[in-house]
């Protein structure tokens, strides 16, 4: 696999003093948001990994206070306000929707992004240089990648005509997310037949439906359940694509996404530098600035698709 470190930082910055953190001998609490679907466990081990090169150990000289919503949203928001009412000095929030739970719960305490998709559409920041409230963190242009995997369908299956969608509502990004696939769907000639999911509950029905629809490949929203998508994807013969490395080390047939390893690692110098004093409101949002291409061949030789070596050869990783 190519080297990972890829992330970009927008713009300039400024500190402010942190009363809490000013008290003497008083260990600093970082919430750790995550509704849990998708399983949000190499989040935890690089935002963990991050924390400890940066001179951070649970315990020891920080608190780490885990809330995990096991995919329910109800919960999200019940620990999101919990975190808010302990209080933590900053939530670190996986993925959007923590990100939502998060922001309802607190005007006042800093949280990270980690990462969320569409910041600026979904109010979370004013523009990325300055983002101007108390959410700052990762993003990873999502939706633009999503047109790029459709390039890929289009280069492996150059007959398909009808691509299978499935956006997951209980992410607000599911908007733009099928905005932008329908859009590069037109130029690339494809039909679309989109299905929606709330989370995890109504995946199968949703593959169902699209299967139902004659399409000849699928793509799901990434915040959606990745072994599960990769299982109904397979027993339904649909080639998935999906813009996150972890959905192709999953079972998709392939994706082309950010280094999403790194993403979470870098979120760790955010919760690094709000604990330090700086202010979330012109703290820059970073970019993913490079992505990996990742190919299951595992699942290509299960469908019976052979891949060309020149596009096997452009992969950062073949999974066999």
């Amino acid at each position: 696999m190519k080297r990972r470190e890829f992330i970009a930082l927008l713009g300039g910055a400024a500190t402010f003093p942190v009363a809490a953190l000013a008290q003497p001998g008083r260990m600093p609490r970082v919430g750790i948001l995550m509704l849990g679907n998708p399983d949000p466990g190499l989040f935890l081990r690089e935002i963990t990994a991050g924390l400890r090169e940066l001179g951070y150990e649970d315990g020891r000289n920080i608190a780490l206070e885990h809330r995990n919503a096991g995919g329910s949203a109800a919960q999200l928001n019940v620990f999101a306000r919990e975190l808010a009412a302990l209080p933590v000095d900053v939530i670190a929030a996986f993925q959007t929707p923590s990100v939502v739970a998060a922001k309802a719960a607190t005007t006042q305490i800093p949280i990270v992004m980690c990462p969320a998709q569409d910041p600026i559409e979904l109010g979370f920041v004013q523009s990325f240089a300055r983002p101007g409230g108390n959410i700052t963190g990762m993003t990873t242009a999502t939706a633009e990648l999503a047109a790029k995997n459709l390039e890929l369908v289009r280069e492996v299956l150059p007959a398909a005509h009808r691509l299978g969608v499935i956006g997951n509502t209980a992410d607000p990004f599911h908007k733009p997310f099928l905005a932008q696939i329908e859009t590069a769907a037109r130029t690339l000639n494809f039909e679309t037949a989109i299905a929606l999911s709330q989370g995890a509950d109504q995946l199968a029905a949703a593959f169902a439906e699209i299967a139902g629809r004659g399409v000849q490949a699928a793509m799901v929203q990434p915040s959606l359940p990745r072994d599960r998508a990769a299982e109904l994807a397979l027993r339904h013969r649909l080639p998935l694509f999906v813009p996150s490395v972890e959905s192709a080390q999953a079972g998709a047939l392939m994706a082309y996404s950010a280094d999403i390893a790194a993403v979470y690692r870098q979120s760790a110098t955010f919760v690094d530098k709000l604990l330090k004093g700086r202010r979330p409101a012109d703290l820059p949002v970073e970019l993913a600035t490079k992505f990996l291409f990742v190919v299951n061949l595992k699942t290509a030789n299960a469908l019976g698709l052979t891949l060309s070596p020149t596009l096997l050869s452009r992969a950062d990783e073949v999974i066999e």
